[in-house]
């Protein structure tokens, strides 16, 4: 590894580093700083920035914002809270599968701030340390992220990996996916059950109640939407979407359904043709300028991309949402879920471009020096994915700029699917949004950011249902592919 590789990646990693601290856009406008670095400075070829998995978020996010500026996030959210206070006493394993769920239905995870004081008033009121319900429920609510048929990972991960050769959909990613993390969250759910003392035997706790100000703070006030009236648009908003997701599933399983096109393609090993002594094109050459030349492309029926079907499907929901469901856009795009989904794009569009402008100039040095521990050790990428997510807070960003690089090394699809619950590791260091705020909403103070930042309340039920999902994934895959 030159000094010029070692310093360019310090670039990269400075520039992620850097963009963390400041949260949100700055994730990938100051991607923008480190990329310009790499061109201007260094001279090097820029990357290509991720268009395919940018549109489908835009698409998504804009008929999730849809759906919560209809009402719809409120009766979700109304159905969980329903669920949870009938069974207040089983709380630390219901609120993370709420959670969870959630975010599998509606591809972010930042639907859940609405539920997280709820989850913190029943925990209360039922005597449970809230902290052992809210920790492991806000890892849910990422957690679901690669269990989502319109998350930007999982369909990134079905893209990257069909270019690559491994011919996966977006429900052969599910049925690894869900399970595997559902394991991961029980057990990270269990391990929570008796964390830290009873709020009776906390001496910190019981200190605040002495204090009448705090007292009235923590028991005076009671977070709830059972007394929200969900009106019938709102409920219709939900089928829609819902009908959205199935109608993209069915098309994932039965691709002959699909309309198909005329697609060219090049003739693996068809020699060049010598236009002058100076001049040859290749195969694919010609195929990038649309040109046919029989013997060295031909062409055949493709169906419709899945990428697009999410996009026309979504967009489409969208659309029938505003029109019958009586959903205003303008209050959409004042949605948390809407601006949370834009924050994700820019951050999306930096960090990758940025990430694959550095791997893509030194793929050939990247095999050389990596090829022996993935040849021996496979599963080792699940690290580098993990490490790379504590840095980028976006496990789609993740998957865009670094599955290329693994399926580079050799490392077989299967596996790779196998070790996809390890693009989440951002939980690490606890300055992402849903974390913050779950610290916040927690009015008995028990879930913090601990004094030495990395004794937090999420690291334990994090690294278990990371550790777990992951094993769990990886012999699902093995077994079933």
């Amino acid at each position: 590894m030159s000094l010029i590789m070692i310093l360019q990646l310090m670039i990269v990693l400075g520039a992620l580093w850097v963009g963390s601290r400041y949260g949100s856009l700055a994730l990938g406008a100051i991607s923008g700083i480190g990329l310009a670095l790499l061109v201007f400075g260094f001279g090097m070829k820029p990357g290509s920035p991720p268009t395919d998995v940018i549109y489908i978020i835009i698409a998504a996010v804009t008929c999730a914002g849809i759906m919560q500026a209809s009402g719809g996030m409120d009766w979700l959210i109304q159905i969980a809270e329903k669920m949870l206070r009938k069974h207040p006493d089983r709380i630390t394993f219901l609120a993370p599968l709420c959670t969870f769920f959630l975010t599998v239905l509606v591809g972010t995870g930042h639907v859940v701030y609405t539920l997280m004081p709820i989850i913190c008033d029943i925990a209360l009121k039922k005597g449970i340390r809230p902290e052992r319900p809210c920790g492991v429920a806000s890892i849910a609510s990422q957690v679901g992220i690669t269990c989502s048929p319109i998350a930007a990972a999982v369909v990134a991960f079905v893209s990257i990996s069909n270019a690559n050769g491994f011919d996966v959909s977006i429900p052969g990613v599910l049925m690894i996916s869900i399970p595997a993390c559902v394991c991961g969250l029980m057990a990270a759910a269990a391990a929570s059950y008796h964390r830290g003392l009873d709020l009776d035997k906390d001496p910190k706790f019981q200190a605040r109640l002495k204090d009448p100000a705090q007292y009235d703070y923590i028991y005076g006030s009671s977070a709830t939407t059972l007394d929200k009236e969900i009106p019938t648009e709102a409920k219709r908003a939900v089928f829609i979407f819902i009908g959205a997701l199935a109608v993209i599933v069915f098309f994932a399983i039965f691709q002959n359904a699909l309309p198909t096109y005329d697609t060219m393609r090049a003739i693996k090993g068809a020699e060049p043709l010598n236009i002058t002594p100076a001049l040859s094109v290749t195969a694919d050459q010609l195929v990038k300028a649309k040109i046919h030349v029989d013997g060295m492309t031909e062409t055949f029926q493709k169906p419709l991309a899945m990428n697009l079907v999410i996009q026309i499907v979504m967009i489409t929901a969208a659309a029938l949402m505003i029109i019958f469901c009586k959903a205003a856009p303008k209050k959409a795009v004042s949605g948390p879920v809407w601006q949370s989904g834009m924050v994700a794009v820019v951050a999306i569009y930096g960090i990758a471009w940025l990430a694959d402008t550095y791997f893509s100039n030194y793929l050939s040095e990247m095999q050389v020096m990596l090829a022996d521990i993935v040849k021996q050790y496979p599963w080792s990428i699940a690290l580098v994915f993990f490490l790379v997510s504590v840095l980028i807070n976006s496990q789609g960003a993740v998957v865009v700029a670094m599955l290329p690089l693994a399926y580079s090394l050799g490392i077989a699809g299967p596996v790779l699917l196998g070790v996809l619950p390890s693009v989440y590791g951002y939980f690490f260091i606890p300055n992402y949004p849903s974390d913050i705020a779950t610290v916040n909403f927690d009015r008995s103070g028990t879930t913090v950011i601990g004094k030495y930042l990395l004794n937090h309340s999420f690291m334990m039920p994090g690294l278990i249902c990371v550790f777990t999902s992951t094993i769990v994934a990886y012999v699902l895959s093995m077994i079933i592919y």
